[in-house]
């Protein structure tokens, strides 16, 4: 009886899903009664997602696109994207997009003219699917991309722009007889992707990229990060052809995820994430770290952010005003001011091997989801801000409109 009622919860709560082509293998569901809000400094609404868990979240104007993840038990497959209206402070869901043969659509990102939606997509094949936000609304698949270089799955995808031309860069996954690999696909023609390089990189994995003004950095797990020249460094490469230019070992390593500051004229530090290992809704361990790349040649860590029980996933930075947001599982959201000398701090801040230590240096500015509020627990996957707004992906409970300025200088 209990996984039967179990069942139809699940089935009631489902949203109205289509694949891309536009079949409807779902009736249109009823709304969840169970999507019950909170009152909490800095929070303004959710939007739940009880039958999946929820993984990344990407904006584009009044919509927000979230992922879905497979693991655990007792929820639906991840392959679904929800689609949400944001105008308001509660997120509406106005469509679910199934991606077929993927089980999970861990990643995803809207291009910087908000035109095209690309998502990741595990296990076996790997790819990425190409939509279209002509509507925003409805997004409708363009292409779908994957090669012999895209096995077993592809983790995420950061689309980035080198010298004008839309690239993906695909970081994919390791298997017993595939090992982790970049992969770098060109998408000036958005319908007709093409595979433009690949390199095995990783110990044991590649896990995300992060590219800017013609520079590529690799998060490569315990080899550390590694900083290539792609077209802004005048060594001689492009995303077809990438020079090296230097690698760092962060202490701890599970390089995870990268941020290259530009802050206050400065582009002096890269923020590195670490991620260690958890339990998926209660526990998670790794720190955030500050890298010094002024010399590319040369990097070096100078600093770190720890929260005791709990670890780093993705981060987001609004570089305008100088805060970092950092999705922290069961820790919540973090927001960090990375204004001015990040190496720079008292005595008192400082670790035994020289770093800063930004906690004891008094740069947490703000936290929210931090603690079980409201008979909820919260396990934040994904952050991204924008405007006055830091939208929040819970893998528990679904998507998070929060208030910038609570949680802010």
């Amino acid at each position: 009886m209990k996984n039967a009622a179990l069942l139809l919860l699940l089935l009631a709560s489902a949203a109205c899903e289509r694949n891309p082509a536009g079949e409807d293998p779902e009736p249109q569901p009823k709304p969840d009664p169970s999507c019950a809000q909170i009152s909490s400094s800095g929070v303004l609404g959710l939007g739940c997602v009880p039958e999946r868990y929820t993984a990344e979240v990407s904006v584009g104007g009044r919509y927000a696109y979230t992922s879905t993840w497979s693991g655990g038990t007792g929820r639906r497959p991840g392959n679904a994207i929800k689609v949400w209206d944001v105008a308001g402070n509660i997120p509406v869901l106005v469509d679910s997009v199934i991606i077929t043969a993927a089980s999970t659509t861990g990643d995803l990102q809207v291009t910087d003219d908000g035109k095209l939606l690309v998502v990741a997509t595990e296990r076996s094949p790997g790819s990425i699917v190409v939509l279209s936000l002509a509507d925003p609304r409805r997004p409708v698949q363009v292409s779908r991309f994957s090669s012999a270089n895209t096995q077993p799955g592809v983790h995420t995808a950061e689309v980035a722009r080198v010298n004008g031309k839309l690239y993906a860069f695909l970081s994919v996954d390791p298997g017993a007889s595939f090992p982790a690999r970049l992969v770098v696909v060109d998408l000036s023609d958005p319908a007709t992707p093409r595979e433009v390089f690949s390199r095995q990189m990783g110990q044991p994995f590649l896990h995300d990229v992060f590219v800017r003004d013609g520079i590529l950095f690799t998060a490569l797990w315990n080899a550390g990060m590694t900083i290539w020249d792609i077209g802004g460094a005048g060594r001689g490469g492009s995303p077809e052809n990438p020079v090296e230019l230097g690698n760092v070992r962060t202490v701890g390593g599970a390089v995870h995820n990268i941020w290259w500051l530009h802050t206050g004229g400065s582009k002096r530090f890269a923020i590195v994430g670490e991620e260690q290992g958890g339990f998926t809704g209660n526990s998670s361990a790794g720190d955030i770290h500050v890298v010094d790349v002024s010399d590319f040649s040369n990097p070096r860590e100078v600093g770190f952010y720890t929260v005791p029980g709990a670890g780093t996933h993705n981060f987001s930075v609004d570089e305008a005003r100088g805060v970092l947001y950092a999705a922290y599982y069961n820790g919540g959201v973090r927001a960090l001011d990375v204004r001015g000398d990040l190496a720079a701090c008292a005595a008192s801040a400082r670790s035994a091997d020289g770093r800063c230590d930004l906690g004891k240096a008094g740069r947490e500015v703000g936290r929210v989801l931090d603690a079980p509020t409201g008979g909820r627990n919260f396990y934040i996957w994904g952050v991204q801000a924008t405007g006055n707004f830091v939208y929040a992906s819970d893998m528990l409970n679904g998507l998070w409109k929060l208030d910038a300025s609570k949680l802010r200088p």
